[in-house]
């Protein structure tokens, strides 16, 4: 385990101290000190530790839109952090994920002194796991959504009837879809769904939506790609479709609360009735 710094520059005497002594996802240790500002480049974590510490967070990445409202500084995206701005905001920590943060970044940030937890999370246990210990280090005061998403994910209804085959895209122009490995996949597989490519070797592959293995449902979310009635369903016209809630797919965090019950009836829906509209030419655009 590496020893970090404490966060840098000086720091208002009135403000709250909260002590930490805590390993992050992939076992890096951070100093003691305290935290009390935080920046966070990834949207659900930014959420999470908005409602359960106020007033910790003083910046967030531009794609943080939850929860609303938020009135912390922009620290652009997850891929092209403002590293000079982070700095400025002399923040005591950076929260970021493995998978949508550049290590590049982390790197940077560490060697400016500031101190970087690293979050892990590729299955719904996982996430409720890491996320707790996320708000132990921080001694976030407030976490009951936590235990409400616990209670939601301890045994959720089946989506169907049977065990369901899907293909889960997430972008088009080129198709890319859920691979190996990924927290949306054990989502769907805790909710009763399977996804066909959880073999690939690759976490989010290229597809061919006419040379896919059998399915028996497409589930398509309105994010990262924003797949609606007219856009998606149409290059699977054989399956039902399921248009879900992006957050609910693929946010661990608060959003993890009303996601079994909102995930399951959108498929359902899909299952019962499933628009099946005409093929439109790949090429051609909205």
């Amino acid at each position: 385990m590496v020893d970090l710094h404490e966060g840098v520059g000086a720091r208002a005497a009135t403000e709250t101290v909260v002590m930490t002594s805590m390993t992050d996802d992939q076992g890096y240790r951070l100093a003691n000190g305290p935290l009390r500002r935080i920046v966070s480049l990834v949207p659900s974590l930014t959420e999470a530790v908005a409602l359960s510490a106020p007033g910790a967070l003083v910046g967030a990445t531009d794609w943080c839109t939850h929860p609303a409202g938020l009135q912390v500084s922009r620290v652009r995206g997850t891929k092209n952090p403002d590293l000079d701005g982070i700095a400025e905001l002399l923040p005591d920590l950076v929260i970021v994920n493995e998978e949508e943060n550049r290590p590049d970044d982390v790197v940077a940030l560490r060697q400016r002194g500031i101190a970087v937890w690293v979050t892990d999370i590729r299955t719904v246990d996982g996430a409720l796991t890491s996320l707790g210990r996320l708000l132990d280090a921080i001694e976030a005061p407030h976490r009951e959504w936590l235990d409400e998403a616990r209670a939601a994910w301890r045994s959720p209804s089946p989506a169907g009837d049977q065990r369901l085959r899907a293909v889960v895209p997430i972008w088009r122009r080129p198709w890319m879809a859920l691979g190996q490995d990924t927290y949306a996949g054990d989502v769907l597989a805790r909710l009763g769904v399977d996804n066909v490519l959880v073999g690939d070797p690759q976490r989010y592959p290229r597809i061919d939506p006419s040379r896919l293995p059998r399915h028996d449902l497409v589930v398509l979310p309105d994010e990262p790609y924003q797949f609606g009635p007219d856009d998606g369903p149409e290059a699977f016209p054989d399956v039902p479709a399921a248009l879900v809630d992006g957050r609910s797919l693929t946010w661990y965090g608060p959003a993890m609360t009303a996601a079994p019950e909102r995930l399951v009836s959108a498929i359902r829906v899909a299952l019962d009735g499933p628009v099946r509209p005409h093929r439109r030419p790949e090429g051609e655009t909205r």
